[in-house]
């Protein structure tokens, strides 16, 4: 057998075993009958006939080749069935982990925007500095509330009212409430609070388009 396939697995079955010596042979997938010891066997027994086992190649002290390691193959294959497992369920994790930061730059870009329209819009004069203070504040009220109902969550204590939380991004709040749910990651997996709150972002820019189209409120101050 080749000098090169040593130090690799070699796949073969047992041919012939004599327990009462402790030694038998393995015949190879390439058909030659390869020696071992019951002291190379890996498995918690003794081998058997017409099992598949797998080993590598090494030599005895007179410088024989001789099969090393020799393990069940079914042991081997399950082996390395759980060890793929294992990389596919890290490399899911990293793919999750990566689209979920991108997510978080897309929303504090949004977030960002916004503040960003209202400020152009108080500098071209269409709504008032205290109308992107006001954004401004409720945003970080709101972010605030998030991060205390998720710790009251955590600690088992008083939840703030879901309507609140709401009612807080319908206001104005919703910036807040987004870069909340994006960094803490707290109500960000419940579908109907998800649903309720994109709601709260329509009519919050509704209503923000609407008052500024009809100058209600004085054009928003």
């Amino acid at each position: 057998m080749a000098n090169k396939q040593q130090g690799t697995l070699i796949q073969g079955v047992v041919q012939k075993w004599h327990d009462d010596k402790g030694f038998g042979f393995i015949k190879s997938a390439a058909g030659e009958s390869v020696f071992f010891h019951v002291s190379e066997f890996k498995a918690p027994r003794r081998p058997e006939i017409g099992e598949q086992v797998v080993f590598t190649l090494g030599q005895d002290n007179q410088g024989r080749l001789q099969a090393k390691h020799v393990q069940e193959l079914s042991f081997v294959q399950q082996k390395m069935a759980n060890k793929n497992r294992q990389i596919r369920k890290r490399n899911q994790k990293r793919s999750a982990q990566a689209d979920f930061e991108e997510g978080q730059k897309k929303r504090l870009f949004l977030g960002i925007g916004f503040y960003g329209v209202l400020v152009l819009l108080a500098f071209t004069g269409e709504i008032s500095w205290l109308v992107v203070g006001w954004y401004i504040a409720l945003g970080i009220i709101t972010y605030m509330i998030y991060a205390k109902d998720k710790a009251a969550a955590q600690n088992n204590e008083w939840r703030t009212p879901e309507m609140t939380l709401h009612i807080l991004s319908a206001l104005g709040g919703w910036v807040g409430a987004l870069v909340a749910q994006t960094y803490l990651r707290h109500k960000s997996q419940k579908p109907e609070f998800r649903m309720a709150y994109y709601l709260t972002i329509v009519i919050n820019l509704a209503g923000l388009l609407f008052v500024m189209a009809g100058e209600g409120l004085e054009g928003l101050l």
